[in-house]
């Protein structure tokens, strides 16, 4: 039977066996489905915690479930190549890891082979589900931007134990502020490696990929005066969901009220989202923008352009008051939720499409410079 095939007669076994009147084996069944498609976090099923975690987890309606979302991200899954341990690039791919009082996580980090001129730029690079550190580092072959502009890029991956499918929690409301949870890891390990390796603390970014967008989103709003810029590939607003079933419908673009509010204070943002997603919705990358740009916009410039390997798209640069560029919004056409420009070496790429990767580096050193 095709993994496909398998899914679906788990799930239509689930629907079954609540029509049998025993609702928690069908709960299970789903949520055992749902989780090997990497739609759903795993719980610890080696502590007492994580199984009453699983035990007391609510029923899942089908019908709420976004149909095309998990088809899509399923059949990605299961055609993701293999890549290579360490990136196409000349510099060192050290491995390490942090802890605080909020855990312990693994990370990668690229440092260049060219000498450094002074304190390098720092950019922390947060993965989507189904990746790790290295296919992330392959796919969007940020270390080869990163030797050229001399920059150190860290790569935190996320523990299957704090999520069966290695995604970030942002969907969940103890990921989300400052001082707690993944954003307490995720901080302390970017100025762990500012202290250790010398960076300058005046040029340190964070961006993402999916739900690694959706975090890097939240870490922006939760430590402004830590990161300068922000990016977000085919991310999702900050509060656009609280638990597992509101996050499955932000991925529909059906947010809570949380993601209409801007944030207390701003930060320059660069978005890039395929308008073929069907993942997540390609209205998020809009509020996004909404979000964090709040009313000090009084100008907007659309461009237009194709690739040089064909794929089109419009990119939307707001200004404020000074004229200084405070964002763009970079809609893909015709791609769907994969970081644009990529290397088929990792998962979820797109190389047909402009190049996300230098893009998002050429903004945030241009803010730096201002």
């Amino acid at each position: 039977m095709k993994p496909y095939e398998q899914f679906v007669d788990n799930m239509l076994k689930a629907v079954r066996t609540g029509q049998g009147k025993d609702p928690a084996a069908a709960t299970a069944l789903i949520q055992d489905a749902l989780r090997n498609a990497g739609l759903m976090p795993g719980a610890n099923t080696g502590t007492q915690a994580g199984a009453q975690a699983g035990a007391q987890a609510p029923f899942v309606d089908l019908n709420d479930l976004p149909t095309g979302d998990w088809r899509a991200r399923f059949h990605a899954r299961q055609a993701r190549p293999r890549h290579a341990p360490t990136p196409d690039a000349p510099g060192r791919f050290l491995a390490g890891s942090f802890g605080n009082a909020a855990g312990t996580r693994r990370y990668r980090l690229y440092v260049p082979a060219r000498a450094a001129s002074g304190p390098r730029p720092l950019v922390v690079m947060l993965h989507g589900c189904q990746q790790d550190a290295g296919d992330f580092a392959a796919g969007t072959a940020m270390n080869r931007q990163a030797e050229e502009h001399g920059c150190l890029v860290l790569y935190p991956d996320q523990d299957r134990g704090a999520n069966g499918s290695n995604c970030w929690n942002w969907f969940d409301a103890a990921h989300q502020a400052r001082d707690q949870g993944e954003p307490a890891l995720i901080a302390g390990m970017t100025r762990h490696v500012l202290q250790e390796h010398g960076a300058d603390p005046d040029r340190v970014f964070v961006a993402g990929l999916s739900a690694g967008g959706a975090m890097a989103a939240v870490m922006g709003a939760a430590y402004p005066e830590l990161y300068a810029a922000v990016g977000v590939h085919s991310g999702l607003p900050v509060g656009a969901a609280r638990d597992l079933m509101s996050g499955l419908n932000a991925m529909k673009g059906k947010h809570l009220g949380g993601a209409s509010r801007t944030l207390r204070r701003r930060r320059p943002l660069i978005v890039f989202h395929g308008d073929q997603d069907a993942v997540v919705h390609p209205s998020n990358g809009a509020a996004l923008i909404r979000q964090f740009l709040g009313d000090g916009t009084v100008r907007e410039i659309e461009e237009r352009g194709t690739a040089g390997t064909g794929r089109g798209h419009t990119r939307t640069t707001a200004l404020d008051d000074d004229g200084r560029v405070v964002a763009e919004h970079w809609i893909v056409h015709g791609a769907g939720h994969a970081w644009a420009g990529g290397d088929p070496a990792g998962s979820y790429t797109d190389a047909s499409g402009p190049n996300a990767s230098a893009e998002m580096l050429r903004f945030f050193l241009a803010q730096a410079a201002d």
